[in-house]
């Protein structure tokens, strides 16, 4: 029995312009066969999939398209359910009909699933409008690649040029061509022409200019593909609607050491204000080696007076065990609970506890400041927390007369298989930040660099003092420091030093 293929246009680029459907489609799939033009984040929607790389990137073919061919149809005979990924739409120049007639031909059912097709994103990415009334109604798309086997050209450039807007994909190399046959056509030789590359990603480049000059300018630039081309008048508003590019951080490339289940949020608001994001984890967190501690701390919990969490890692894990346990939150009953920060704040209100205890700033020092107006001499305090970490509470505790159990509800470690990745990013890739939320991230990542020194360029960012003083002591002053301590904070502190770079 045969299984089922979902033949799904990945979008031009942007994870987050793939269809529902498309990605209703990777969440079940057995098996991913992609393309180079599918962004590889969009893979995370099928995270148990067998992800197969088939790119066709220029004269650099992973398997030519008889063999990928055959790949579909054998992994669907394999009856699995198949998704054949392909940037863009699957039908529009992605030879996704061709892949559609084989299918039938072996008696496999298929479903397609409409992509954004890069023609349509690109432009308005770009801020050119296809349409527009009183300047055009009329749009065509072509390839401006041809195969070489071709007898004739199936593209009749006078039709072409009698058009409002043309968009061609896939024709940088060919643009003197394309540029020579449309003027020969009768295209004014001043109709406006944009070259757009990486449309939707962070690295869009936009390129201008007229029939006349566009393939001298795209030498001397260096403008090489991937790119749409959008030819005409629509093209002289791209001055007025430019809106992608305007970004606040459009174009600079950020490394986020957080944990991999930690980063989403940080990541997502930097992509937002258009940044290339690069989630490169220094640190893992995992379960303690023992819950012996914890769990002995949680059976004799009526003894303490507040509860102290320092993160929302230390929320997880507490909650976690005490569900491990049978235990529910009834057995906190009459303790005060202290968080560090809103985050943890938050993560202990979604549990359906109020938090009594949140210092103005969000560090050990200032806790200690709020529980001295709870009160401190001859009280019982338990404090959640990771393996490692700063003494500063337990001991001024301990000094104001209370007593503190420290129990380990989470420990982190270095994920060794990031090294590698660490430091070809920043070989590779002109990184211009680096943030840290933590002094463990801090400490991992240049226990990570090994003997590779840290470009001077490059702009470390801190959450806070402590994650600060973290990179002192391995000789980096950090460039910016968030005012308040949070993730939100950290954004604002970047934001800010880029208007003050920018005056």
């Amino acid at each position: 029995m045969a299984g089922k293929v979902f033949l799904v246009g990945a979008g031009p680029g942007d994870v987050e312009l793939i269809t529902l459907k498309g990605k209703k489609c990777l969440e079940m799939a057995d098996v991913v066969i992609y393309d180079y033009l599918a962004n590889p984040e969009l893979l995370n929607f099928a995270p148990n999939a067998e992800k197969i790389y088939v790119g066709k990137k220029s004269a650099n073919h992973t398997l030519d398209q008889e063999k990928i061919n055959e790949l579909i149809v054998s992994k669907a005979k394999e009856n699995k359910i198949v998704v054949r990924l392909k940037g863009g739409d699957p039908f529009i120049f992605g030879r996704g009909g061709e892949e559609a007639i084989v299918l039938r031909e072996n008696n496999i059912e298929y479903e397609i699933v409409p992509g954004v097709t890069s023609g349509f994103a690109a432009p308005l990415y770009a801020g050119i409008p296809l349409t527009m009334r009183g300047i055009n109604s009329t749009i065509a798309l072509a390839t401006g690649h041809e195969t070489e086997d071709k007898e004739f050209s199936l593209i009749d450039w006078n039709a072409l040029a009698k058009m409002g807007t043309v968009i061609f994909y896939m024709g940088v190399k060919n643009m003197p061509t394309i540029v020579e046959n449309l003027i020969k056509a009768g295209k004014s030789a001043d109709t406006p022409v944009a070259l757009i590359r990486w449309a939707t990603w962070p690295k869009q480049r936009v390129l201008t200019g007229t029939l006349e000059d566009i393939v001298e300018k795209m030498y001397k630039s260096g403008f090489k593909a991937p790119a749409i081309i959008v030819i005409g008048e629509v093209v002289r508003l791209r001055d007025k609607l430019c809106w992608f590019e305007k970004k606040p951080l459009f174009g600079k490339k950020i490394i986020v050491t957080r944990t991999k289940e930690q980063a989403g949020k940080l990541s997502s608001k930097l992509k937002e204000l258009g940044a290339e994001v690069f989630e490169i984890p220094t640190i893992e967190i995992m379960p303690p080696v023992s819950f012996e501690e914890l769990d002995q701390a949680i059976e004799n919990i009526e003894s303490y007076d507040a509860l102290i969490l320092t993160s929302v890692n230390g929320v997880k894990y507490f909650f976690q065990r005490l569900k491990d346990l049978k235990k529910d939150i009834r057995i906190l009953k009459g303790l005060k609970i202290c968080a560090i920060g809103p985050a943890t704040k938050e993560a202990i209100e979604e549990k359906g506890l109020v938090v009594d205890i949140m210092p103005v700033k969000y560090v050990a020092e200032c806790v200690i400041e709020e529980l001295m107006k709870f009160g401190i001499k001859s009280k019982r305090f338990l404090l959640a927390r990771a393996k490692i970490a700063r003494d500063v509470i337990p001991e001024n505790i301990k000094k104001e007369g209370g007593i503190v159990d420290v129990v380990t509800v989470y420990q982190t470690v270095k994920p060794e298989k990031s090294a590698l990745e660490l430091v070809n990013t920043l070989k590779t890739e002109n990184i211009d930040y680096i943030t840290f939320t933590s002094s463990s991230t801090v400490k991992n990542f240049f226990d990570m660099l090994g003997g590779y020194v840290l470009p001077k360029e490059v702009k470390c960012v801190s959450i806070g003092p402590v994650t600060s003083e973290a990179l002192r002591s391995y000789g980096i002053d950090p460039a910016i420091q968030a005012e308040i301590y949070t993730i939100d904070g950290l954004i604002s502190a970047i934001l800010n030093y880029e208007t003050t770079i920018r005056r």
